[in-house]
C-alpha cells in the first residue's frame, strides 16, 4: 500500500458509524476469557465468531505474542474547590523536578469545576475520611494544569480508577480496581488500560505456551488523548498525542527470532502496535529503547513489525479505530463493524474482542 505523506486527505466522516448506546459496555463479563473474539483474515477469508478461549487454535509454534505491561494508576480525584462547589481531577502524570525546581509534588492534571480556575486557586480531594489539598500553580494548554499538593503524601492514595467516560456510572466501583487492569499489568504510568490485554488469564496464557506461542512484552503508558477525536490539527501534522514506552532489548531480540524462523508478530493492543511500529528498523526487526512516540497510523501507512493484532472494538472517527482500518482495510473493518453490531458483540473497553490476522 502506498504511503501518503499526510492524513491531511483523510475524510473523518468516512470512519463513522453508528452504534446505540445499549452497544457499549458498561461492565466487564463474569470471567476475562469469556469475552467474544471476532476473527477477521486480512486476505478476504471468511469470518469467525468464536470466544477468546479459541485464541490458541489461531496461532503456531513460533509465532510471539507482544502485550503491554503498563498499570494504571488511580488518577481520578474527586473532591471541593476551597470556595464550595464539586471538583474532580484526572492526573496525568508528575511533573519531574528538571520542569519544576525540585518540588517533588506537582502533577499535570485536568481539572472540571464550576467556574473559571485561577493561579493560586485551592482544592480539597478526598477519599472516605482522607483528605489532601492541592494548589493550582501554573495553566498550560489544552485545559491541563499543575496541581501542587503536600510533600510527602502522594495523592494517588485518595484516588479512584479513570474509568473513560463512555462508561456511565458517577464512580468506579470495587470491582473495577481489579478488572479495568490486565493480569500482567507492573510498570505504573496510565490513566487508560490497554484494553486488548483485558481478556487474559493466567489460564489463557498457558494454553498458549502450551501451544508453543512465546510472549514479549513492551510498556506503553496510555494517556487521555487515546479518547479524543482527531482533530485537523493531528491530520496537518500527521502526528499524535505523545505517549511514554519502552521497548526492551529482550523484545527486539524475540522479534528479531521470531521473524528469522519465520514466525508472526502477534500485537496485543493498538497500544502495543504504536510501540511497535515505532521503532521499527529499515533493515527489520526494532530498535530496543525508550522514549515518547507521537506516532500516527492511519490508511496509507506501511506496518513494518506486526503480522497480527488483537484488538477491542474502538470509537468512530478515532485514530484507534484509523489504526485498524490501516491494517485490515477500511471497508473491510467498516463491515465487520457492522456485522458485529448485528450479532451483538460488546463495544469499546469492557467489550469483545477482534483478531485481526
Amino acid at each position: 500500500m502506498k504511503h501518503s505523506e499526510s492524513p491531511s486527505s483523510i475524510d473523518l466522516e468516512d470512519y463513522h458509524f453508528e452504534l446505540p448506546s445499549d452497544a457499549i459496555a458498561q461492565v466487564p463479563r463474569e470471567q476475562r476469557d469469556q469475552a467474544r473474539m471476532f476473527a477477521l483474515s486480512r486476505s478476504g477469508a471468511e469470518n469467525q465468531h468464536l470466544g477468546v478461549k479459541d485464541l490458541p487454535s489461531f496461532l503456531e509454534r513460533g509465532d510471539l505474542l507482544v502485550v503491554n505491561t503498563t498499570r494504571v494508576l488511580p488518577a481520578r480525584l474527586r473532591g471541593r474547590k476551597s470556595s464550595g462547589g464539586q471538583a474532580e481531577a484526572l492526573l496525568l502524570e508528575p511533573v519531574t523536578p528538571s520542569d519544576s525546581g525540585s518540588d517533588p509534588g506537582r502533577f499535570r492534571a485536568l481539572v472540571r469545576c464550576g467556574g473559571r480556575m485561577h493561579v493560586g486557586q485551592m482544592f480539597v480531594f478526598q477519599m472516605g475520611e482522607n483528605e489532601l489539598e492541592a494548589k493550582l500553580v501554573e495553566r498550560e494548554s489544552e485545559g491541563v494544569v499543575v496541581l501542587s499538593f503536600a510533600q510527602g503524601k502522594s495523592p494517588y492514595e485518595i484516588g479512584e480508577m479513570p474509568l473513560p467516560p463512555y462508561i456511565r456510572r458517577d464512580q468506579a466501583k470495587p470491582e473495577d480496581t481489579e478488572r479495568y487492569q490486565t493480569v500482567f499489568a507492573r510498570q505504573q504510568g496510565s490513566v487508560a488500560a490497554p484494553t486488548a490485554g483485558l481478556h487474559f488469564t493466567p489460564e489463557l496464557f498457558a494454553a498458549l505456551e502450551a501451544r508453543g506461542v512465546e510472549r514479549a512484552e513492551v510498556v506503553l503508558h496510555v494517556g487521555p488523548g487515546t479518547f479524543r477525536p482527531v482533530g485537523q490539527e493531528q491530520l496537518a501534522t500527521g502526528k499524535l498525542h505523545s505517549e511514554r514506552f519502552v521497548l526492551p532489548e529482550a523484545t527486539a531480540s524475540a522479534i528479531a527470532s521470531t521473524k528469522a524462523r519465520g514466525g508472526r508478530v502477534i500485537a496485543v493492543g493498538t497500544t502495543t502496535t504504536r510501540v511497535l511500529e515505532s521503532q521499527a528498523l529499515p533493515e527489520g526487526g526494532v530498535a530496543a529503547g525508550e522514549g515518547s512516540t507521537e506516532i500516527f497510523i492511519y490508511p496509507g501507512v506501511p506496518f513494518q513489525v506486526i503480522d497480527g493484532l488483537l484488538t477491542n472494538f474502538h470509537l468512530p472517527k478515532s485514530s484507534l479505530l484509523l489504526l485498524v482500518a490501516a491494517f485490515a482495510g477500511r471497508e473491510r473493518i467498516l463491515s465487520a463493524y457492522e456485522e458485529a453490531l448485528r450479532l451483538g458483540y460488546r463495544f469499546y473497553s469492557y467489550g469483545d474482542a477482534m483478531l485481526i490476522l
